[in-house]
């Protein structure tokens, strides 16, 4: 077994995937969620330290700068994490 892969979550991307959820056994495009992370608060302190104050909201509305968390539209069920 690779010790990268979890079992029981699928590998994902960035946006939403064609799964079969593990919970519910259905075919679905999962929903994605975006979540802030500490690299997404790291950037912010950066654009705050170099006195870029108009900027420090852009890491919070960039999904490259978050998690994209997938879930089953039906069961809401975890399918996995993709990290940017």
């Amino acid at each position: 077994m690779n010790p990268s892969v979890v079992p029981g979550v699928a590998p994902v991307g960035p946006k939403p995937a064609q799964l079969t959820c593990p919970s519910c056994h259905a075919t679905v495009v999962s929903r994605v969620d975006h979540n802030s992370t500490t690299k997404t608060h790291l950037i912010a302190l950066a654009l705050c330290l170099c006195l870029c104050w108009c900027c420090v909201c852009v890491p919070y509305c960039m999904d490259s700068c978050q998690n994209a968390d997938h879930y089953c539209p039906n069961c809401n069920a975890y399918l996995g994490t993709y990290q940017s």
